[in-house]
């Protein structure tokens, strides 16, 4: 959606925006009929009517409504992988202080000496970055310091600091929940899917 009319740059994530907003109105309707329960102690009384007649209801179709929005905006969904490597390279260096360090005293440097360097040399790098606005130097200025020239070269330290080792088992575990997870429900369901009607969302 196009931004105020005082912000004309601003671009409003109104569908996101209104699945948060229906979904805050659907974790409220269980309360109401957890009040009904509390208090009718399973007698046949019509104190319930309202409930079911209208939370019931409204929380199907307001969940329905949700997930319609939600896969409008998962199919419409646009990734900015320059944008993704900018905040990696930015966050990384300090991340990968700590395995800087390990290798470092792994070939027999004094932990606490580089402990300082490194606290040193972060704290110099960050204070750029939040006051003249620069980029993260951090991995530069390590690269050139001379007690860690002492353990580590330049190309040690680019395999250190190697985005892929810092994400774990993320990438199998994900695939591990597609194909185990995912693919066999899509296929169980396979009939529903096919003859489901998506409804259309107007912004």
């Amino acid at each position: 959606q196009i931004g105020s009319s005082a912000m004309a740059y601003k671009r409003n994530p109104m569908r996101s925006e209104r699945v948060c907003s229906l979904s805050r109105y659907l974790i409220g309707l269980p309360s109401y009929a957890a009040q009904t329960h509390s208090v009718q102690w399973l007698e046949r009384s019509l104190d319930d009517s309202a409930i079911r007649r209208m939370v019931l209801p409204e929380a199907f179709l307001c969940c329905d409504a949700v997930l319609d929005i939600c896969c409008n905006i998962v199919d419409g969904i646009v990734l900015w992988p320059h944008v993704i490597q900018s905040n990696v390279l930015q966050e990384l260096p300090f991340m990968a202080t700590e395995n800087i360090i390990m290798e470092a005293v792994k070939l027999g440097g004094n932990r606490q000496e580089l402990h300082e360097v490194i606290r040193v040399q972060s704290m110099e790098a960050a204070k750029q970055i939040k006051t003249d606005g620069k980029a993260n130097d951090l991995i530069e200025r390590l690269k050139q310091h001379e007690e860690i020239r002492k353990y580590l070269s330049e190309d040690d330290i680019n395999q250190i600091i190697d985005p892929n080792d810092f994400v774990g088992r993320a990438p199998q575990q994900t695939m591990e929940f597609i194909t185990d997870i995912i693919d066999p429900l899509l296929q169980q369901k396979k009939g529903l899917i096919d003859a489901a009607e998506i409804g259309e969302v107007n912004v």
